[in-house]
């Protein structure tokens, strides 16, 4: 296991100088386009950063106990070089493991309070740890999704957003599939009294918060949907006044715009086309608006039809009560990390 120099208990997933750092994954992609086209993205090396991002990794422990323990498993090396390793080309990457509510703990009829309480006391013994001993006054990105944004969402709220202090150190905070809520048609509220919604590219000290579908979420959904499904992981049960949050993180309004996905090729092929490259992208296949109907908000990600488009895309693989949740990180991949580093030039 990975420990802190300065520190008996955390042990990170991932950290600056580690060596295997899932988070320092290679980061070339290839663009293939509607006709199949392939094309090398030009590649950023990551530079020495003056940013730390916080990662929280979502639900994939495959133990069989309620709680995972915190021994490092290809699970969560999958998890964070899916998802936070491009971010190491805007910031340092941390993410300390935590005892999460497992696969089986979150679909077991005994799951209680006690199982996330734990899940949420290792998390924030790593974040106390990470401040106490390696922050050194860095400003912070914080990124998480699934049961990782609900933490967050629950740290934030709990911890940063009532300190002054912390919530300068805060440069933005990146929550997708958790269920930040929000009084209805406001930017602040509901799941924090003080940190709002990001509501321009380059502002500071906000949230960037959304779950994505191709369609309504139905009532029974997980997501979209405020104090019920992940919701309640992080305590929040309100639902009269409260919607869930949406923030497109391409346009930061109302307006439709082009998503800029990421995969792992590995995990996303095309058919005919040879791809050499750790990552690939597909520009112009889908875009992504907020809408809110029924009492659901969420990011609708829809296909850009194009005949003969040979290129794979997302489905709700898990049930329309899912939407398109394991793909909510990579399907703005590119459009996060270009977040990310406006805001960090906007604060410099």
């Amino acid at each position: 296991m990975r420990k802190s120099a300065a520190s008996s208990h955390t042990v990170w997933l991932c950290r600056p100088g580690l060596s295997n750092d899932p988070c320092s994954y290679p980061q070339s992609a290839t663009a293939i386009s509607a006709t199949g086209a392939a094309t090398a993205v030009p590649t950023v090396q990551p530079a020495a950063s003056k940013f730390d991002c916080f990662y929280v990794y979502p639900t994939v422990s495959t133990e069989k106990t309620k709680n995972a323990d915190l021994k490092i498993q290809p699970a969560e090396i999958a998890a964070a070089v899916a998802q936070a390793s491009r971010f190491s080309q805007v910031c340092r990457v941390w993410a300390p493991m935590y005892r999460q509510v497992t696969v089986a703990g979150l679909f077991s009829a005994g799951q209680t309070l006690t199982a996330n309480n734990e899940a949420y006391d290792s998390l924030l013994s790593g974040w106390k740890d990470y401040l106490a001993h390696d922050n050194h006054g860095r400003p912070v990105i914080f990124i998480g999704h699934s049961q990782g944004a609900a933490i967050l969402i629950r740290l934030l709220g709990t911890v940063i957003d009532r300190s002054p202090t912390l919530r300068k150190l805060m440069v933005s905070a990146l929550i997708m599939g958790g269920n930040v809520q929000v009084p209805t048609g406001k930017l602040v509220g509901g799941s924090f009294a003080h940190i709002p919604l990001c509501s321009k590219v380059n502002q500071n000290g906000c949230v960037i918060a959304y779950s994505t579908f191709g369609t309504t979420p139905p009532a029974t959904s997980f997501f979209g949907r405020p104090g019920q499904g992940v919701s309640l992981q992080w305590g929040g049960i309100a639902k009269a006044g409260q919607q869930v949050a949406c923030v497109n993180p391409v346009t930061f309004s109302g307006a439709s715009a082009a998503l800029s996905p990421y995969f792992l090729t590995a995990t996303s092929k095309v058919p005919g086309v040879i791809v050499s490259t750790p990552w690939v992208t597909y520009p112009g296949l889908y875009t992504g608006t907020c809408v809110s109907n029924g009492g659901a908000t969420w990011l609708q990600v829809s296909r850009v039809p194009a005949a003969g488009d040979p290129r794979p895309t997302v489905t709700a693989s898990l049930g329309l009560n899912w939407g398109y949740h394991l793909d909510d990180v990579n399907l703005a991949l590119g459009d996060l990390v270009h977040d990310v580093a406006m805001e960090e030039a906007a604060r410099r």
